[in-house]
């Protein structure tokens, strides 16, 4: 598999988790942060979207290979199907986890978050609507019996901004017990996190050389690259 902007090459990836090992970086789960007050320097989550099957053949390995811990977060309708929300041809979509490729996890090494249901953008759905995905979520994970950390990823990192509309989806993440909302951003973050519901991501692009990710690790992304 080649390296564009969203897909990273098996070498590109293996190369990066050879330079968090070989640096000593510490990789935790979410429901690990939750329990801490202090984490070391060199700590990192590293997170993946959307469970394709990719990952599972090809990051899952390289995991415990490094013994690193990562969080992989699931669109819980299109679970065992493909990415339909690209509306990519048919040729190019990407399959998604089965339930049975989602319990051969290792829960040591993965931990399982939200990444709502419908893979839609928070910022165009209304109240009733975000409340909904959540109960079609839970309807998922209680009929296949599947452990997950209740942290969730923004579909395409996006949330309500307009004051009152966050507060009201805040209230929302909240009452489905929410712990941690991530977002974009591209900075890195201090901990104990200041917002919970607003921790910022920083985005690799498949394309990055491995002095970009290093670079993006300690700073964050920058104008630069």
């Amino acid at each position: 598999m080649e390296s564009n902007k969203w897909t990273i090459s098996v070498k590109k990836l293996e190369q990066q988790f050879q330079f968090l090992k070989d640096n000593n970086y510490q990789t935790f789960h979410f429901s690990e942060l939750d329990l801490m007050k202090k984490i070391p320097k060199k700590s990192i989550v590293l997170t993946f979207d959307d469970v394709t099957e990719n990952q599972f053949i090809h990051v899952v390995p390289l995991l415990e290979k490094f013994n690193l811990k990562a969080s992989f977060f699931i669109p819980f309708f299109y679970v065992g199907k493909t990415d339909l929300w690209n509306n990519t041809p048919v040729d190019l979509q990407q399959k998604i986890m089965s339930i049975d490729q989602l319990k051969l996890l290792n829960a040591e090494k993965i931990e399982l978050g939200y990444h709502s249901y419908a893979h839609k953008k928070y910022e165009s759905l209304n109240a009733s609507e975000i409340e909904n995905d959540f109960a079609k979520c839970e309807e998922v994970i209680k009929q296949s019996n599947l452990k997950i950390y209740p942290v969730l990823a923004y579909p395409f990192g996006n949330y309500p901004k307009n004051d009152s509309q966050k507060n009201d989806f805040k209230r929302i993440l909240s009452h489905n017990k929410i712990k941690f909302g991530l977002r974009i951003g591209n900075r890195r973050n201090t901990f104990p996190f200041k917002n919970r519901f607003e921790i910022k991501r920083i985005e690799i692009e498949g394309k990055d050389s491995l002095m970009v990710f290093r670079l993006k690790i300690k700073l964050g992304k920058l104008k630069l690259f």
